[in-house]
């Protein structure tokens, strides 16, 4: 069970080795794409262009990445940001419990991370200019006495290191700098801490957004970590049975709250995100508190409930047990083989969780959950501080106080010296060290109910110079399932907590060090053909496994493992031995300024959840907590002492253990594991036995170490896109201006007062919305969105959208610019920008700040995409064999394979829908691929939405000189011309199949699918059924018809003649479906532990489907499929009630609600509002959003559910087994395989994550 909230998502890099959320998406990285990543305190990097598969690809790459929909409802999206800016969309994924990485709730948040790195040409802060401003920095209050945590990971090295430092000041100076890195940062001014009698820590964060609501989350400092032997698992259960089984808990659910837990290696966490009141204004928070208490205090260990739970971990077991979580498992074996994280998987072992009692897992209960080893976090929209405290202790107070005597905590008498003698909790506002007690009268009580002074209790072997013959040989994990060749090198030392200047300074030097390393890989070979698919290095805190791991991972295809070995480790030599040019210091240094201080303005639009989540991790890591501003500030505060020598100095210790490997002198690394195929494919050969030993892995680090290597030269970073000279030339050329919005309507221009949305158009054609922002100071969003997508895509050039896509995206030139430099004027201009492929559109995306005309460096880019994008050969190979990769990948995916299947039947074989056939990417050309896409770039085809926080001059005067200038021309073929998808003939012998995949291990899982209209009603054999509805009369319970919707001004049309009619209720169906799913095929079946109902809506597509997901062990799969299908055609007799028509309700609006005042939102709000492919959508879709679905009937919602196809002829589902059972059968090569036919290793059957356990909510 995890977080809801969660959007953590596979890694298996660093120390933050995590499973997927929820449903499976493992993560393909593209071609020469490198991330480099450091999280300490609030400073983390993550300058990714890491993205997922094809399948869930976001590429950032020199401003110009990919970022593809899936053809199906399995989409999934991650992460390359950090640290909490501003809200984000409520998140319906959730992270497993298991491993809970340090990375698990990195937000979707409008950071910038410029689309290869960050960059600027200058950096103008003097040492004097350091020294006032360190003065003042100093002087900033302490409210709190920070997180100095008993529990924080461990920062003792086994030897000294000593710190260099050539600074080359005079005495007076050095003495004056050492005193200021010496002191202590400020702590967090609004964060309050405290501590109950009886042991219980707590902490408040006032915050308002989301506004009216509140986090309350409870740590209980117990983990796998602590189980003894026979009870690898108990934790989770545990966690199952006292979150499910608490009745106050569910006296919540009508309230509009949600709730939900999970447990790591460190801690359990049970957290609800609560509204303020209730309807009638009462305080929610005592019943929020009260269900916390019960939940982790007072559980009742029903033997019904624990059997359920039992069934659903067991599912879970198997559900998670994919390769990627067994790679992780692997990783972490062998990174910490020398303790108990080893073999501490919170998921638990199978043949325990099938044996334990009652009294079994309350007797674990009863020795770790006890008020001095939990702590309670409430961050929200709190304005009473005292009488928060006061409802704390109302609730919490007597809990435990006759029994816990040992916990409770008395006022240490030592001062500083306390945390020598004794463990060291931070109390109260004052911050009092605190002596326990030393009755020996009872040790093995007082030893029982202590808190560890250190979590997780483990010892590490840290990553010291050593001798070669103590160096571990690489560690191979053959699979399979495995498609690609992955190594990772660890390196592990102790965490430095941030505290001081000090340590901030070296962070940030870090990151400066390794922001170069990035850029560098990625321009040196990402214009050729590379030999690897990613490197990434990570650099990471991890308060979970309490340590700092350093990860070099190289992947690559397995004919080019030893080239990209070899490539990996001279480039981190290079840097290690010749060090960052003055440039590369200068750029960086000056961009990670500029988005600190983005990040700064940004601090009233930070979430509770995003907020508590940093606060968390940085307490478990004993590092300062900090505000956004005061981060800042401080930042600019030891910005200005940076020197060349030293950042080469500090980032040369992270690269030693690579860059001098073999060397005494140089770290030994903590672990090397390569995971690599059984078998791969070799042209004309088919498949064939991949050989691989840990002698020729050594081999090619040693070949990458005997390269002669050169310094870097510095680069030429442009100014400007489009010079000055160019664009008055344009400007009197093509004379931008613009024209009447519509042919009915005079007006050039047209404001919705109400909404704040302006509407344009240009001569050109183009069409423009734009809407002024305050919500993300000095940010925005530009979104272009062209008609046509893979849908456009003829029978003769399958695949031509999406790899040309893909092969623009794998270039990075525009115009006479290198894509080097297109790379870094991105960086400069703290531009992001994505490049994405639908079924329907092909779109790009902007984020970028308005400091330093980052606004218009978006427009040039955009500007010249549309006119001067360059087309290659090489880009074009990159991106074909990108999706080679991925089509042969998915046979060795349950997961994948199953969906593959059904959606070939059900779409008939149509491949605009699937990934490109061997066949199909053979017969693509580089003009057919450049044709396909820029045909669709027509100027009444496209559509340009700007969300921000910049005037009506400043936005309008960039439409005009860079979109107002495009020629916007072609001859894309209309909407008419495009071939319709169409659902197979039913009945059909395919409609029910199954396929079985050869797995060392046994899962099951199952897809279900039917058709469903679009978002607008109309379905794949041509009815518009809003107009049959808008004639039908709507007749309410008591027989009468229902009222228009009501606004200030003038009643608005009724639901069910407005054109979101079917958006709305289809949503509304989706989330009550949903919830019976899970009630009954989950929690009274016991058939599954994960099952979820998704619509796939198009806008432009004149059709729809839903699909349900479910997993299963093989032997309750068929039963788990025959359940989800009852529950589906149940509505027909078992009607939607009231109550589950308000809950759905509310949830919506909830998360609506969240997620108003984010740029990227209104961007979707916007998107299709003046397209001549979607012509149902207009103003009254935003602006009558909340009221329609408050108006939604159940009568609506029928109606809406007589529109899913549910009847055995127009149901599809595929059930996906595997097992050790041999597929010797099945021979032909993949590349003969058409669509719709079997996968080697997957035989068709029947009728034609280490570390993270799964959600229960």
């Amino acid at each position: 069970m995890a977080a809801s909230t969660s959007t953590s998502s596979l890694s298996v890099v660093g120390t933050n080795l995590s499973l997927p959320p929820h449903r499976h998406h493992r993560h393909f990285h593209s071609p020469s794409s490198i991330s480099t990543r450091i999280r300490t305190n609030r400073l983390f990097l993550s300058s990714s262009l890491a993205f997922s598969s094809p399948r869930d690809a976001r590429v950032v790459h020199a401003g110009l990445g990919l970022r593809r929909n899936t053809p199906d409802v399995w989409k999934h999206y991650s992460s390359v940001l950090s640290q909490p800016t501003a809200p984000v969309p409520v998140r319906q994924s959730c992270t497993s419990c298991c491993l809970a990485s340090a990375k698990k709730r990195r937000s979707n948040l409008p950071r910038f991370v410029p689309g290869a790195f960050f960059d600027s040409s200058s950096f103008g802060l003097s040492k004097d200019k350091l020294r006032h401003a360190s003065v003042k920095r100093v002087q900033l209050p302490h409210a709190t006495v920070g997180p100095d945590e008993p529990h924080a990971a461990s920062t003792t090295w086994q030897e000294g290191v000593a710190e260099k430092q050539d600074l080359s000041l005079f005495d007076s100076e050095l003495e004056r700098l050492e005193g200021f890195l010496g002191s202590e940062l400020p702590s967090h001014p609004k964060l309050h801490r405290g501590q109950l009698k009886n042991g219980i820590r707590y902490l408040i964060l006032p915050n308002k957004v989301p506004p009216t609501r509140f986090e309350a989350h409870m740590e209980v400092h117990v983990g796998s970590i602590d189980e003894e032997d026979d009870e690898q698992g108990i934790a989770h259960m545990i966690e199952h049975v006292a979150f499910l089984g608490s009745k106050k808990r569910e006296k919540l659910l009508g309230t509009g709250a949600r709730s939900n837990a999970y447990t790591d290696f460190h801690h359990t966490v049970f957290h609800i995100h609560s509204p303020t009141s209730t309807k009638d204004s009462d305080d929610l928070l005592p019943s929020v508190l009260d269900a916390l208490n019960e939940i982790t205090f007072h559980p009742n260990f029903l033997a019904s409930r624990i059997e359920k739970e039992r069934r659903a971990i067991l599912s879970e077991l198997q559900m998670m047990n994919t390769i990627e979580y067994r790679v992780d498992c692997q990783l972490l074996q062998h990174l910490h083989s020398e303790n108990k994280l080893s073999k501490r998987f919170p998921i638990g072992l199978e043949e325990q969780i099938k044996k334990w009692d009652a009294d079994k897992i309350r007797k674990f209960h009863e020795r770790w959950y006890f008020p001095a080893n939990a702590t309670l976090y409430i961050v929200g929209d709190i304005g009473n501080i005292p009488k928060t405290v006061n409802q704390i202790e109302a609730v919490f107070g007597q809990t435990g106080v006759d029994n816990e005597k040992g916990s409770v905590a008395t006022s240490s008498a030592f001062g500083a010296m306390a945390s020598f003698l004794v463990p060291k909790l931070s109390v109260g506002l004052g911050g009092n060290s605190i002596e326990r007690p030393t009755n020996t009268t009872d040790q093995s009580k007082v030893f029982k109910k202590e808190r560890h002074a250190v979590r997780p209790p483990v010892k590490h072997t840290w990553s010291l110079p050593g001798s070669s013959a103590n160096l571990k040989p690489p560690q191979i994990f053959q699979h399979e399932l495995l498609q690609n060749f992955s190594i990772n090198m660890f390196c592990k030392i102790p965490v430095n907590k941030v505290q001081t200047y000090r340590d901030l300074r070296i962070v940030l030097m870090k990151r400066i060090f390794l922001s170069a390393l990035h850029f560098r890989i990625n321009t040196r070979y990402k214009s050729s053909n590379p030999p690897f698919t990613s490197v990434e290095l990570d650099h990471s805190d991890s308060g979970r496994e309490g340590c700092t791991v350093t990860t070099l991972t190289i992947t690559a295809e397995p004919k080019n493992w030893q080239n990209a070995i070899r490539v990996a480790v001279h480039e981190v030599r290079r840097l290690k031995e010749f060090g960052v040019t003055q440039g590369e210091l200068t750029r960086y240094l000056d961009a990670l300024l500029r988005d600190s201080e983005h990040l700064a303005a940004m601090i009233d639009n930070v979430s509770s959840v995003d907020n508590l989540d940093f606060i968390m991790e940085s307490d478990a890591l004993g590092h300062k907590v900090m505000d956004q501003s005061q981060g800042h500030e401080s930042l600019i505060a030891v910005a200005g002492t940076v020197t060349l020598d030293e950042v080469n100095s500090v980032g040369a210790q992270v690269l030693e253990f690579i860059a001098d490997f073999g060397k005494l002198s140089a770290p030994l690394p903590a672990a090397i594991v390569a995971c690599v195929p059984k078998k791969v494919h070799i042209e004309g050969a088919g498949e064939t036995e991949f050989k691989i030993s840990s002698t020729e892995i050594t081999d090619a680090m040693k070949a990458g170490l005997d390269e002669p290597i050169e310094p870097e030269p510095e680069l030429e970073v442009p100014k400007e896109l489009v010079q000055s000279s160019t664009l008055q030339e344009l400007k009197n050329q093509r004379k931008p201006a613009f024209i009447p919005v519509s042919p009915e309507i005079e007006a050039k221009k047209l404001h919705d007062e109400e909404t704040g949305i302006t509407r344009l158009r240009l001569a050109n054609g183009i069409p423009v919305n734009y809407k002024i922002s305050k919500s993300e100071t000095q940010s925005g969003v530009m979104r272009l969105i062209v008609g046509g997508g893979r849908a456009a895509e003829g029978s003769d050039s399958r695949g031509s959208v999406i790899v040309g896509v893909r092969t623009l995206s794998e270039g990075g030139r525009v115009g006479n610019f290198s894509r080097e430099q297109v790379e870094l004027f991105c960086v400069n201009n703290q531009i992001n920008c994505s490049l994405e492929s639908t079924e329907e559109f092909i779109s790009l995306e902007f984020r970028f700040t308005l400091r330093n005309n980052g606004m218009r460096a978006a427009f040039q880019l955009l500007h010249m995409v549309l006119e001067h994008s360059v087309w290659s050969d090489d880009a074009l190979d990159r991106a074909r064999q990108v999706y080679l990769s991925y089509y042969r990948s998915i046979p060795k995916s349950l997961e994948r394979s199953t969906a593959h299947k059904l959606m070939v039947a059900m779409l008939d074989g149509d491949e605009r829908f699937t990934e490109p056939t061997p066949s199909s990417l053979e017969n693509l050309t580089l003009q057919s691929v450049k044709d396909a896409v820029m045909n669709q770039f027509v100027g009444n085809n496209m559509e340009v939405s700007i969300v921000g926080d910049f005037t009506e001059e400043e936005i309008e005067s960039c439409i005009l000189d860079y979109l107002g200038t495009a020629q916007a021309t072609g001859n894309f073929k209309n909407q008419q011309q495009i071939i319709p998808p169409t659902f197979r003939l039913s009945p059909s012998s395919l409609q029910s199949q199954e396929v079985f995949l050869n797995d060392t291990d046994e899962r099951a899982c199952a897809y279900i699918a039917g058709p469903a209209p679009n978002r607008w009603g109309f379905t794949a054999d041509g009815n518009d059924l809003l107009e049959t509805i808008d004639n039908a009369s709507s007749v309410n319970n008591n027989g009468t018809k229902s009222d228009a919707l009501q606004t200030e001004g003038a009643p608005r049309r009724s639901l069910r003649s407005h054109p979101l009619f079917f958006g709305i209720t289809m949503g509304l169906l989706s989330e009550i479906i949903n919830s019976r799913l899970f009630t009954t095929v989950r929690d009274s079946l016991g058939l599954t532990y994960d099952v979820s109902f998704e619509l796939n809506l198009f806008d432009r597509l004149k059709l729809g489907w839903y699909v349900v997901s479910v997993t299963s062990t093989p032997s309750k799969v068929h039963k788990a499929v025959d359940a989800c299908k009852n529950v589906l055609r149940g509505l027909h007799s078992n009607g939607i009630t009231v109550r589950e028509l308000d809950r759905a309700k509310r949830t919506l609006l909830m998360r609506h609600e969240a997620e108003i005042k984010s740029n990227a939102y209104w961007l979707g709000l916007l998107a299709h509002l003046q397209s001549s492919s979607v012509p149902r959508k207009d103003l009254s879709c935003i602006k009558d959003l909340t009221s329609l679905y408050e108006a939604a009937t159940i009568e609506d919602t029928c109606l809406a559910y007589e529109q899913l196809k549910v009847d055995e002829d127009s149901l599809y589902s595929c059930i996906g087994v595997s097992g050790a059972q041999a597929a010797q059968d099945i021979a032909a090569p993949v590349e003969e395989e058409e669509a719709g036919e079997g996968y080697p290793g997957v035989l068709p059957m029947g009728r034609g994550l280490s570390t993270m356990t799964r959600p229960t909510t």
